[in-house]
């Protein structure tokens, strides 16, 4: 599987690790608040998997890109969480698929603060290495280029929102 990007952003939480709960948060993230962390967030949701796993659902737009995610949750900790989704991925270019792993891990730095660290990874499938190929695009460090600048920026951008999401919950304490 040919990674195309992958990003890793951080920000600093102001309250004790184990106050938090990052797979509660994700799974019970309401619409409001996944908009509220990014201009580029449209929708976000909870469903089940066919296979009865929990799933966080994702409308947002990456650049030019609308992608519609599916994330089944693999690592459901109190610190840990990572979810994979095989994404719909609509530009001006077509429509196709992507792999995304996006992965949250809660660090502690001290008595009362952590670190919060936002890692997504996204990787190519055959649809959406077929569709460059049907473009003519045959350059994939220009693609991997222009893509990993894109994740960068967003990532940037919600990470530390997202910080503030959690930080505001485990401070009201409604994970214990």
């Amino acid at each position: 599987m040919e990674i195309l990007a992958e990003s890793i952003a951080t920000a600093k939480i102001h309250c004790a690790a184990e106050k938090i709960n990052l797979s509660e948060w994700l799974f019970t993230l309401k619409d409001h608040e996944y908009q509220s962390c990014s201009e580029e967030h449209i929708a976000g949701g909870i469903s089940i998997s066919k296979d009865g796993k929990r799933m966080s659902i994702n409308v947002e737009k990456v650049a030019d890109n609308l992608l519609v995610q599916h994330y089944i949750e693999e690592i459901g900790g109190r610190n840990h969480c990572r979810v994979n989704s095989v994404s719909d991925s609509i530009s001006s270019f077509g429509t196709t698929k992507l792999r995304i792993t996006w992965e949250l891990k809660v660090t502690a730095l001290s008595n009362d603060s952590c670190e919060f660290s936002n890692r997504v990874i996204v990787s190519a499938t055959e649809e959406f290495l077929a569709l460059l190929k049907s473009i003519n695009i045959t350059d994939l460090a220009i693609v991997k280029s222009q893509m990993l600048q894109n994740v960068v920026l967003h990532n940037k951008e919600e990470t530390p929102l997202f910080a503030i999401n959690i930080e505001r919950k485990a401070i009201a304490d409604i994970w214990n």
